[in-house]
């Protein structure tokens, strides 16, 4: 029986076989992800109940992708970029199962310090999986394979967050750990069965790639040399200033204010569950109403940031839980289709041998974002006093903010051509 709504999705995984591989990759690690986060912040929040080191557990998942960013990105656009995941995958295995150490109060440095060089290993991998995804699909399938990939880490969101946190309240956090470390065995064996050509920016520059530094600096040079892709890049960073700080809140709604078991990682499943509906099914939607028109595309993401300021204004009126639900679901849509449809019109107009760094950049921007929200809220409820709801209330200005500056910059930018990479 045939969905006419999901047909081309179903199509591009039945039909490619190396994005099938990568998409299956995309599917299994991420679910473990979901264990490992709502393993680890439950862990935190009952070892020390301070909203600083929660804040501070979201800080070191963020922070190297921004440090580590500039080398990931000349890495990606210089090797093998299908080597790349796979390396990065089995080095997780390893630093994932250290999480088992962590038995005490004393114990806690441990959890940030095995998060950091986790989350710098995965500063390696994102930036090489986005870079490949455009040797794997056909340029008129980028918005439906992103699209698909948006919804494959928000179904994993709602499906890891909902049994992680059932499985972490039955169960205890080990399981969760254990999960993740087999998820990402698992992924490298996906993509080890990829067929790609070779990557590598030497390659396509007749084998004159600049060397270290210098190729890094040619890519920001490439940025600031063409301002409307540097500001798409910047995206991500302007929704994350709202969200990064959200997934410190989302902590203290579940812990403090609806708690559903004895740590609240319960209500954050649940929290959790419905942001991944939201950011599965919103791109799915509008990738339906927009298609692939550049021009439509960039309208779109105006509506995310709308939905954005909309989810957080409702959580900081929300009293209780199912009012919180819905506004998770709302502002998670917006965030949901801002990564997708940014992600694809980068793919769109960057030239392959510049995708690794621009994505590099992109996702350091984010995290960079991500990581003074994070800051930002724990010091706004540990030293200010703010409650939970005062904070959302604050977030929702941030998206009010990008929504009119991404409107202005519209209505400049769309008077001009838009040009695809030759």
């Amino acid at each position: 029986m045939q969905i006419p709504f999901l047909d081309s999705y179903i199509q591009l995984i039945r039909n490619n076989k190396n994005f099938r591989y990568l998409w299956l990759s995309q599917v299994i690690s991420q679910l473990g992800d979901w264990f490992n986060l709502i393993a680890s912040a439950a862990l935190v929040a009952d070892l020390s109940g301070s909203g600083l080191a929660i804040g501070g557990l979201f800080l070191a998942r963020l922070l190297p992708p921004f440090v580590l960013g500039p080398f990931a990105g000349v890495v990606a656009d210089r090797f093998d970029r299908r080597k790349i995941l796979i390396i990065s995958d089995l080095l997780r295995v390893v630093v994932v199962l250290g999480f088992l150490l962590i038995r005490t109060e004393q114990d806690i440095w441990l959890i940030y310090t095995l998060t950091i060089i986790q989350l710098s290993i995965s500063a390696f991998f994102e930036p090489a999986r986005a870079a490949i995804l455009p040797s794997v699909v056909k340029r008129k399938e980028l918005v439906t394979a992103n699209a698909l990939s948006g919804t494959t880490w928000s179904t994993m969101l709602a499906l890891g967050a909902a049994l992680g946190g059932l499985a972490t309240a039955i169960f205890g956090v080990a399981i969760a750990f254990i999960l993740d470390a087999l998820t990402f065995l698992l992924s490298a064996w996906f993509v080890s069965w990829l067929n790609l050509p070779a990557t590598a920016a030497a390659s396509e520059a007749g084998g004159h790639a600049d060397e270290g530094w210098q190729a890094y600096v040619n890519g920001l040079r490439y940025l600031w040399q063409n301002p409307p892709i540097l500001i798409i890049a910047l995206l991500k960073a302007a929704s994350a200033l709202a969200f990064g700080g959200m997934a410190v809140l989302e902590v203290t709604f579940a812990e403090k204010i609806f708690p559903l078991g004895a740590d609240g990682s319960g209500t954050l499943g649940l929290i959790y569950f419905v942001g991944g509906l939201g950011t599965g099914l919103a791109p799915l939607i509008a990738r339906r109403i927009t298609g692939d028109n550049l021009i439509t595309m960039h309208w779109a993401i105006l509506f995310t940031y709308i939905a954005s300021f909309i989810g957080y204004l409702m959580i900081g009126w929300a009293y209780t839980l199912p009012i919180l639900l819905v506004a998770s679901l709302i502002r998670s849509a917006g965030g949901g289709t801002n990564w997708v449809y940014s992600s694809s019109l980068l793919q769109m107009l960057v030239p392959n041998r510049f995708l690794g760094r621009v994505f590099a950049f992109d996702i350091a921007m984010m995290t960079l974002a991500s990581s003074i929200s994070t800051v930002w809220v724990g010091w706004a409820h540990d030293s200010l006093g703010w409650t939970p709801h005062q904070i959302a209330l604050a977030l929702s200005i941030i998206s009010f903010i990008s929504a009119i500056g991404w409107m202005l910059y519209l209505s400049v930018r769309l008077k001009r051509p838009l040009v695809l990479p030759t």
